[in-house]
């Protein structure tokens, strides 16, 4: 990819001379209505509506959602009546997009990849078909122990945790661990490691479900000894000296997919034209959030009480890749910090899909014989992603596969043969 001259272009060849430049929410948001005072679609026919009701959870990684939010993003593209509401947990953001606006829940939602497939599917409860229109980060989640633990030197190897289980098992006791939702991409991270490191994590740990912005308070009362779960709360377990971070999970797999941005199908179907718009907006504030000089501004936007509510240097740390990962280790200027745009971060390749989709098989939460082809064309919407980077004058990837993934600890995921990578897997359910 050719990065060119990084002051006039970005990584999807889009100008960044239409960047919002001026400080403070009010003036850029006034900036962007008025180079663009008519929207995006000036040109032609505007968005069928002026809002959608978008979920989020307190995460860094919502940052896109809040940020298009907060500068104005959305109205520049003719929806100025979207609102981003906070959600409880995984499974509020489940059950609220069941419910849809028009029953009183939520028409999209910042959201754990698997679960727009895992929702389609109707594994998780009824069945609600999604539409995946974009990608919202790479990298930016980890595996976090308790400071009980210092002596093992847990790291990227979770096979220094095996002493540590034995000798809890001898005594009765369980190793218990934490992931914020059944089937979500914490849940496939933190099975990932253990597994790799020769620990079966339905065998010999206990997996339990914790919303993300409560890990920190249930480590503190010692409810579990380690948790995964996207930043800024393992930022803030250091912080607080209650335990370190074992492994980021970009040093598990470099610049692996994390959350998305989807809808439900039925409001893209019906607004066509305003999904392009909505997604537009998002991939401007994901262009915006990537930029470095912005990153003090990103922080204090969403550390507020209706955001994250958290420290602002608990979120802006490791988003400008100072990671003190709590036992020592410091990695400055980390390759593995979270990415909103560069690379095509933010665009949903399907081969991506494909992997979380065979994980999913993998740990026998989804069925061997599933058509994976047909339901990743079903939910992943590149071809929606493609018209709002259009919008914004540039194009994505020439392929929707990014193809051959390496992973820590040797293993290969060729997409054209998931049937392969899944009979190389020692630790499994099938």
């Amino acid at each position: 990819m050719d990065n060119g001259n990084v002051k006039d272009r970005d990584a999807c060849g889009i100008s960044r001379r239409g960047l919002l430049k001026t400080s403070g929410t009010v003036a850029v948001a006034a900036a962007a209505q008025q180079a663009f005072p008519s929207g995006a679609f000036a040109a032609g026919p505007g968005p069928e509506v002026k809002g959608a009701k978008l979920g989020f959870i307190a995460l860094t990684d919502a940052a896109p959602l809040i940020i298009a939010k907060e500068m104005g993003l959305f109205a520049k593209y003719g929806l100025p009546e979207v609102e981003v509401l906070k959600q409880a947990s995984w499974g509020a953001t489940r059950d609220n997009l069941v419910l849809g606006s028009g029953g009183g829940g939520i028409d999209g939602a910042h959201i754990l990849t698997p679960m727009p497939y895992l929702l389609t599917l109707g594994t998780i409860g009824k069945a609600t078909p999604m539409s995946i229109l974009a990608r919202l980060n790479v990298n930016g989640q980890a595996i976090s122990v308790s400071k009980e633990y210092l002596g093992a030197k847990v790291d990227l190897n979770a096979a220094k945790m095996k002493g540590v289980i034995a000798a809890r098992k001898q005594a009765g006791k369980k190793i218990t661990m934490a992931m914020t939702f059944p089937g979500g991409t914490h849940d496939m991270w933190i099975r990932y490691w253990l597994a790799a490191g020769g620990i079966d994590p339905d065998k010999d740990v206990e997996l339990i479900t914790i919303p993300p912005p409560q890990m920190v308070a249930n480590m503190k009362a010692d409810t579990m000894d380690a948790f995964c779960v996207g930043e800024p709360w393992n930022d803030q377990l250091v912080a607080q000296n209650l335990g370190y971070t074992a492994v980021s999970t970009g040093q598990m797999w470099a610049n692996h997919p994390e959350k998305s941005f989807a809808m439900r199908s039925d409001w893209v179907a019906k607004n066509p034209r305003a999904a392009v718009a909505i997604t537009a907006a998002v991939l401007e504030a994901q262009r915006w959030a990537d930029d470095p000089g912005n990153i003090t501004r990103l922080a204090g936007t969403i550390a507020g009480r209706d955001y994250l509510k958290c420290p602002i240097t608990d979120i802006a740390d490791r988003l400008q890749g100072n990671f003190n990962m709590g036992d020592g280790r410091k990695f400055p200027n980390a390759a593995f910090k979270m990415k909103f745009w560069s690379g095509y971060a933010s665009f949903p390749y399907k081969s991506h899909d494909l992997w979380f989709l065979t994980e999913e098989q993998r740990w026998g939460k989804l069925p061997t014989s599933l058509n994976t082809t047909a339901t990743i064309a079903k939910v992943n919407r590149s071809d929606i992603w493609r018209k709002a980077a259009a919008t914004l004058g540039g194009k994505g990837p020439a392929s929707d596969s990014r193809g051959v993934e390496k992973f820590f600890d040797g293993k290969t995921f060729d997409p054209a043969n998931p049937k392969a990578y899944l009979a190389s897997l020692a630790i499994k359910r099938v």
